[in-house]
This record gives C-alpha cells, structure tokens and sequence, in this order.
C-alpha cells in the first residue's frame, strides 16, 4: 500500500472534537489504498480523555509517540492551577484581583512567545525526528492536521528537506478564527501568524477545508490547490436500534460550551415558558453534556430553569452520541461573531446523524446554517431572534405534548465518514501522480 504520515496534535485517548476527523480517516484510509501512520505527542495536554477511542485505532497501525514540552505547567503554577486540568479559554469571569492580573499576563505570554501556538516547541525536534525516520521508513505524502498549526510547521519543514507531497489539513482557521482578535497579539506577532499562515498555504501541495466559507478566505492566499471536505458523522457510531426518545420534552447540548456561545435568548424564553405554564414547567429538561462556561450556568440560574437543568460531565463518545439520539431537540450554538460563518463544527454532523429536530444558533446565511437548510434537520436562528426561537420550540413542544417524534430525514449521506475519506484518499493519489 502506499503510505502517508498524519502529523497530528489530537490523537486517543484525547477526547473531544478535534481528535475525530483524523481518528475517522485513519480507520477508512486502509480502504482506498493507503496504510496510515501516525505522528502525535507522547505527553500532550488534553481538555478530556476517552480511553474508549483507542478501541477505534485499526490493528496494526503505527502510531509514532514522541514526548512534548509544553508550557501550560508554568500557566498553571503561576495562575494556582497546579494539578488541573486545562480547561476552556485563559480568562475566567471568577478571576479577580492578582488571579486575573496572572491570567491576563500568561495570555500576553502565549499570544506573544509562543508563536504559531504553545506546541511550537515540538517543532524543531519532530523535524528532526522524522527527516532521520523517513530515510528508513519511507512514506508517499504527507498531512498535517491543525490547529494546532504548529502540526503544519512541521509537516512544512519535513516536506521542503525531503520533497514528499504535502497536504496541510486546516479543521479551523488560522489568523481568521473568530477569537484570535482576542489573543493580546502584538502587531508585530500578527504579522508573523499572518505570514506563516500564507507561507503554510503557498507551499503546501495542497490545501484542505472544512467549509465554503474558508475556501474563498483562503484562496486569496494564493494555494497551488485547495478542496473542500467536510467533517461528517461514522454510521458505525449510530449502528444498532437509536435509542428511544425521553419522556420528558428534552433539548440537549453536548459538548464543549463556551461563554461566547452562551444561548442567552434560548434561556430567557424557556424561564419566561416555565413561569407562565406549569405544565411546560414540569414537561421541560435541560441536557448540558461537557464542559461548560460557568457564565451560562449562571444565565439558566438566573432565568428560574435551575429545576429544569441536568448537569452531566464529559463522558466517552460512544454515550453521548446515546443522549443526543434520545433527545427531543438538538442544540447547535455557534459562534457570535461574523469569523464565525465560516465555523462548521464535527458536532453539527453527528446531531444530523442522531435525526433529532435541531435548534441552532449563529450567523444567517454561514455554512452552518446554510448546511442546516439542507439537510431539512432543523433551523437556525440570530443569538438576538427571540420570537423565530420561541416560534420554532412552540411548535416542536407541540408536537411533543400530540404525543408526536419527529425523525429528521435528513439529506446526510454526503457526510459520511468513509464517503469523506475516499474523497481524501483520492486527492492524495492524485498529488502523487502529480509529483512523480
């Protein structure tokens, strides 16, 4: 088989999205040709673990470890964090006085000492791990897989010493992700990610995207060639009898839950339903799965939902994707910002996949939403559309009390993983027959 090296961050036992696109590849790539092997830290910093991931890995498949230095224990110590794990953003609304002052500043230090991201220490030695492994194990291409985009770094160093094909895989953007406006870059920091980015996209072989939106933002960077390929759902991960739908009228959110992504307007509308009927009052549940803000706790609090509410932990895979087939509506909440319509997130797939009524939030007229209209599975609503949202869960809590489950048919055989794999196995062997 021809053989291509994965250059990635997230790999099992990480948990969480960003280990799936990659995680789901490697498992079909075999298929179409390719024998996978795998490039990622021995020690990385993970915000959840899923041990139950490693059970997806094919047999047989190399998967090269190498140990990580990176600088989160010094963000720890000097912020009180020894001992914890690495949670969702840097600044936390809890933080005051000299907490929040020691934030601020290890913010201002990543942002601007650490450059193109904190893995940026892997770099000189990964290059100089595999230029010496490649010479006795060759490979027919590259992928390096990002953020973090010091995977690309790598992969742009390794593929200019030896001339391997390179295909650099962005899962979000680089200097166009909506928070990056927030990171306390200098000018002169913006400048350099602005000029790694460029230099990323110009010499790789090929570039890929996961979205409409950041193809035409990155074609204005001048790639040789740039595709399109979603992230999508694995059908094996919904296989068997779906689960039956609960009782009550339930609308679930799995997943990461950021303080920028809070659905204030969902919350208000949802305590003013529960005030004003007692029967909605008793029918509603609130399902968090994940890690979540604690400001949006605080909104649902203060919206008299607190009875309402039930908190659950991060939990493998392999169960959450139970609780969202079991829901009664799906919550999708994307981000605020206008960077954000170019954002389509792996989880927005696997909710289409549990064919549940989905309820989204974000900006009009974005790839999710446009996806979102496409697949007939639901709809999406500005984070400021009350009366759209009250409309739409109105008639959903509607159908509930008829006594009525709506299944989403749904137009999704385009995302699935192994037809999204074949797709990348097929640019791979045309970027070989190009070289060559």
């Amino acid at each position: 088989m021809k053989k291509v090296l994965i250059i990635t961050y997230y790999w099992p036992p990480a948990g969480g999205s960003g280990v799936q696109r990659w995680l789901k590849f490697v498992k079909y790539l075999r298929e179409f040709g390719w024998e996978p092997v795998v490039y990622t830290p021995l020690n990385p910093e993970f915000m959840a673990m899923d041990e139950k991931l490693l059970g997806e890995i094919p047999a047989g498949v190399t998967v090269i470890k190498r140990k990580i230095i990176e600088p989160y224990s010094f963000y720890k110590l000097i912020t009180g964090k020894k001992g914890q794990g690495i949670k969702p953003g840097f600044i936390t609304q809890k933080a005051k006085g000299k907490r929040q002052w020691a934030e601020r500043m290890s913010l201002f230090i990543r942002s601007n000492f650490f450059i193109p991201d904190p893995k940026c220490l892997w770099i000189a030695p990964s290059v100089n791990f595999l230029k010496k492994y490649l010479k006795e194990n060759p490979v027919d291409a590259i992928v390096s897989t990002g953020p973090p985009h010091s995977m690309h770094m790598i992969a742009k160093k390794v593929a200019g010493t030896t001339g391997i094909p390179w295909l650099a895989d962005f899962r979000d953007p680089w200097t166009r992700m909506y928070n990056f406006k927030y990171m306390n870059n200098t000018r002169l920091v913006e400048a350099i990610h602005r000029k790694m980015e460029k230099d990323v996209v110009q010499r790789a072989d090929a570039v890929v995207v996961v979205t409409n939106v950041m193809k035409e933002e990155y074609l204005e960077l001048g790639p040789k060639r740039i595709e399109v390929i979603t992230n999508g759902f694995d059908q094996s991960d919904f296989a068997g009898e779906p689960e039956s739908p609960e009782e009550k009228f339930t609308i679930t959110y799995t997943g990461l839950f950021v303080k920028d992504r809070n659905t204030k307007v969902l919350w208000r509308l949802l305590g003013e339903k529960v005030k004003s009927d007692l029967v909605f009052a008793n029918d509603l549940r609130i399902r968090i799965i994940g890690q979540t803000d604690e400001t949006i706790w605080k909104d649902i609090s203060d919206n008299g939902l607190d009875k309402n509410l039930i908190k659950m932990d991060y939990m493998p895979h392999s169960q959450v994707v139970k609780w969202q087939q079991a829901a009664r509506v799906l919550l999708l909440a994307g981000g605020q910002e206008p960077e954000a319509k170019g954002i389509l997130t792996g989880k927005f797939f696997e909710y289409l996949a549990a064919r549940r009524p989905i309820i989204g939030f974000g900006p009009k007229g974005g790839d999710m939403d446009i996806s979102l209209c496409e697949s007939e599975a639901g709809a999406m609503f500005d984070y400021s559309d009350y009366s759209g949202a009250k409309e739409w869960i109105d008639g959903q809590y509607e159908l509930y009390r008829r006594g009525e489950v709506p299944v989403m048919s749904g137009k999704i055989d385009r995302y699935s993983r192994r037809g999204l794999c074949e797709n990348i196995a097929g640019l791979l062997d045309e970027l070989i027959q190009n070289k060559n």
